[in-house]
């Protein structure tokens, strides 16, 4: 069992931090994170369609300041790779007022994956100069920012 599985199964903050888990994936975790924060969007949905969502949004957002700090600290390493919290807040970000459809989910996803993985200007540049849990957060809710906006306008444009 590697370091990050013992932690992730032995700290609930790091469990949380790791996406219940799917931060684990050898493979593109951030996408498996993302992945995995769908399902939950989805029960989320009464909720995601109202202003409260964003009262949601930022309280995932002070708790994920907590999470990866306290589990990049734990690692010994800023934004671990395993750390996908800030994906789950930043995709579920992307698709506040946006109905969910089996298009909606798709764009969204493609959408925020681009945004996060291309990091551009200003993304890029938080994610490499603000640090601790803050900085491992704000990048992500950035790219959601983005992708909300990009997908609210495609919308728009094609509905």
């Amino acid at each position: 069992m590697s370091r990050e599985s013992k932690l992730v199964f032995s700290s609930f903050p790091a469990f949380l931090a790791f996406g219940f888990g799917s931060g684990l994936s050898p493979k593109a975790p951030g996408t498996a994170g993302s992945l995995a924060a769908l399902p939950i969007l989805w029960f989320l949905q009464p909720l995601q369609m109202s202003p409260w969502f964003g009262l949601f949004i930022l309280a995932t957002f002070i708790l994920g300041i907590y999470l990866c700090k306290v589990t990049s600290d734990a690692l010994e390493v800023h934004d671990h790779g395993g750390i996908v919290w800030d994906e789950f807040v930043g995709i579920w970000l992307t698709f506040w007022m946006v109905p969910l459809t089996p298009l909606t989910l798709i764009a969204g996803f493609i959408l925020f994956r681009i945004f996060d993985i291309w990091k551009p200007f200003p993304i890029g540049w938080v994610d490499k100069k603000v640090e601790g849990g803050f900085g491992i957060m704000v990048d992500d809710i950035i790219a959601g920012l983005f992708s909300l906006i990009t997908l609210h306008i495609l919308m728009l444009l094609l509905m």
